[in-house]
């Protein structure tokens, strides 16, 4: 996997030190860890119902001091801003094409020599939708790694690291076990957002 700002010592340390003062002088408060079990895993981000989403998953990495790579669609990576989306630890997807995008992340996730954290938001997009993508089930499936279930609660003001879960191999019945986990956040465009 390419190298982020998540590995770049100094920066991660000053911007850690940010997001942490940030984040609680907004009002936000930050919950869980990453068990060493997870060090490898796929995070689920939910709800994503707005582009503040990514600049507070950063923070919130930062915060909890992970190493996170996320995907996002190829348009936000157009010059001149592909450089810093992968820096920033972004990985393009091409929506209209189709690819092997899920052998390819669940390959990197096992070759990668350290801890990392593959986001992957669900919905696929932040318009208004009820069907979640099933990628990032397929991808922590086959890198054998379990799935993080990662919240933004922009009600609350509550973000974080929540329960770990370990895919049965029953898509239908995991899928509508973390829906309902997901179920009572609601993201900064709620109405935009639905577990059901």
């Amino acid at each position: 996997m390419h190298r982020t700002i998540f590995g770049t010592p100094i920066v991660n340390t000053l911007l850690r030190a940010f997001s942490v003062s940030f984040l609680k002088l907004t009002g936000w408060k930050i919950e869980g860890s990453l068990p060493p079990s997870a060090s490898k895993s796929v995070l689920i981000a939910a709800p994503h119902t707005s582009n503040w989403d990514l600049p507070y998953t950063l923070m919130v990495a930062f915060a909890l001091r992970l190493n996170i790579y996320w995907m996002g669609k190829a348009q936000i990576f157009r010059p001149p801003f592909r450089g810093l989306m992968m820096w920033l630890g972004g990985i393009p997807v091409a929506r209209e094409t189709a690819n092997n995008l899920v052998a390819a992340s669940a390959a990197a996730l096992k070759a990668a020599d350290g801890p990392v954290q593959l986001i992957v938001p669900p919905e696929g997009t932040r318009s208004k939708t009820r069907q979640w993508k099933t990628g990032f089930y397929h991808i922590a499936v086959s890198a054998q790694v379990p799935i993080v279930l990662a919240y933004m609660d922009y009600e609350k003001k509550v973000s974080g690291l929540g329960e770990i879960f370990v895919p049965t191999g029953d898509v239908e019945a995991d899928i509508a076990a973390i829906k309902a986990f997901y179920a009572p956040f609601k993201g900064r465009n709620a109405s935009q957002y639905h577990a059901d």
